[in-house]
């Protein structure tokens, strides 16, 4: 008889749709679970306000791993967080207890449970050559050529987002294939736990940009900007950095340029997290076997305590 396989819990959803307060919740009830970030921003240290990371007094009562990891300086791949989860999850078993992997940064997701895949290596020419021609057309024009070639990729890019855009129209060039196609493959490493994957996601998609706009005006008023100018004091940073590539980092060293004024740092800023919601949003619609949840529904943390209490007690 094959023995049944550990309990694991994804606990997935866009920006501001209440995530890390349902994770919490779970610990404070006192379940038998880890807490595993799975957050791209969050890896970095001393980018608290615009990561929108849960405060050093939340943080002690309900330690998550793989938060404040690399500096700012430092690039950290979906490859890294696979290694990284799996030798947590197994800790985490081995404690008998359940983890519970909490966040929006779905490629994350996607790399942990499939594996990763085998992507044809970099070609700096091609490279070269693609970059060129975004100095000629624009990055928004090549992401139109993307979304005639492999429109599921596109859909989850930011038109400007030059690395990812480039990278991949250069799979296609190299491989003859879209990017989507290879990710759909199935990997060589499954996941070896029984997931449970709890989706996030807003009846009302209205009532989820006024939480945007109110998170990011809560942030500006925190201090964003003296934060980034402080890290830009404390690092050597570049906006080509993945750090600074995040967004609300992004619009504010574009500020701090004197590129757009603070009217348009928050137009920009409200405007770039709901369109990081949009592609959270669409990349969690495509992944099989979720359990959808509204996370606009008023008892959301108690609802999803009593899923994963059923989930934890076997």
């Amino acid at each position: 008889m094959t023995p049944a396989l550990p309990p694991a819990i994804f606990l997935m959803g866009p920006t501001a749709s209440g995530k890390t307060a349902c994770a919490i919740h779970l610990l404070e009830a006192g379940l038998p679970v880890e807490l595993i970030s799975v957050d791209s921003a969050l890896v970095f240290r001393d980018m608290d306000i615009g990561t929108a990371k849960p405060d050093a007094a939340t943080l002690a009562r309900a330690p998550h791993h793989l938060i404040d990891i690399i500096s700012p300086t430092e690039a950290y791949s979906a490859a890294q967080f696979r290694n990284d989860a799996l030798r947590l999850m197994a800790d985490i078993t081995a404690r008998g207890k359940v983890p519970v992997l909490v966040g929006g940064t779905m490629l994350y997701f996607n790399t942990l449970q499939h594996g990763i895949h085998d992507l044809p290596q970099a070609d700096p020419a091609l490279r070269q050559q693609l970059e060129a021609e975004a100095a000629t057309i624009g990055w928004p024009a090549m992401h139109a050529k993307l979304a005639h070639i492999d429109p599921t990729t596109a859909a989850r890019l930011q038109p400007n987002d030059a690395q990812r855009v480039g990278r991949a129209l250069e799979i296609c060039q190299l491989s003859g294939r879209t990017m989507s196609a290879l990710l759909a493959e199935a990997a060589s490493e499954p996941l070896p736990y029984a997931i449970s994957k709890f989706a996030l996601a807003p009846s009302d998609r209205a009532v989820l940009h006024a939480r945007i706009a109110e998170r990011f005006e809560l942030m500006l008023k925190q201090g964003l900007l003296d934060e980034v100018r402080a890290l830009r004091q404390k690092y050597v940073l570049s906006p080509d950095l993945p750090s600074m590539r995040c967004v609300g980092y992004r619009q504010s060293w574009e500020y701090l340029e004197g590129q757009i004024d603070f009217a348009e740092l928050r137009e920009k800023g409200i405007a770039a997290t709901r369109q990081l919601a949009k592609r959270q949003l669409t990349w969690q619609r495509s992944m099989d076997d979720r359990i959808e949840i509204d996370c606009l529904r008023p008892d959301l943390v108690d609802h999803v305590l009593q899923m994963a209490r059923d989930i934890c007690s076997g």
